[in-house]
């Protein structure tokens, strides 16, 4: 897949995400359709939690040489980062905005920037273009 490809993907996730929750109550947003697991708000809520690390993983893989990418915890973050307490609207927010900020730094890119890499504390070497993939896919994954 192209650059422009990834990006073109990436980009769609926003509207998938808004699409995914469409014409839903608050009540539908926040409830459990299985027990144990997260609700649609929960899960919106970690999506745009785990925008932001993709993002700085990004960045960091263009700017910096080799910088480490720590790996986080999504079951902290959902424990402790008030997940019942915040706005599936305004989290949507949050990722279309870091997705569209992102897609400009990465069209600015040259080539040979999307083969930067970054080290992964469980996983190893990442570059840019794994971690971008890797984002289009989360969504993608969190959506079914």
């Amino acid at each position: 897949m192209s650059d422009h490809e990834l990006i073109e993907k990436y980009l769609a996730g926003i509207d998938a995400l808004r699409s995914a929750v469409a014409g839903m109550t608050a009540e539908q947003v926040r409830a459990r359709s299985v027990a144990g697991a997260w609700s649609t708000l929960e899960v919106v809520c970690q999506l745009a939690d785990t925008e932001g690390r993709f993002a700085e993983r990004m960045k960091r893989g263009i700017v910096e040489d080799r910088p480490p990418l720590p790996v986080a915890d999504p079951d902290r973050y959902s424990a402790t980062l008030a997940y019942g307490e915040r706005d599936a609207d305004e989290e949507i927010a949050v990722v279309g905005a870091i997705r569209k900020q992102m897609a400009r730094i990465l069209r600015a890119q040259p080539t040979e920037a999307w083969q930067r890499v970054g080290i992964h504390s469980t996983d190893g070497e990442k570059s840019l273009e794994q971690i971008a993939a890797k984002a289009v896919m989360h969504l993608v994954h969190h959506l079914g």
